[in-house]
């Protein structure tokens, strides 16, 4: 399953935190990393998406 899908629903308020990083198989201390990196955020995800349009 893909990593930013699972941490979009945890904040969304699908899923807990503790129940997103057993379903991503990591700690607490490395989901809240994962939570808190741009990369992986939605707003994020399309902005590369209309970057890279933007360059064709």
């Amino acid at each position: 399953m893909d990593k930013r899908k699972v941490i979009d629903a945890y904040r969304h308020g699908f899923i807990t935190i503790q129940e997103c990083a057993q379903i991503i198989g990591v700690d607490k201390g490395q989901m809240n990393r994962l939570v808190n990196d741009w990369q992986l955020t939605s707003e994020a995800v399309i902005h590369n998406n209309e970057r890279s349009m933007n360059t064709l």
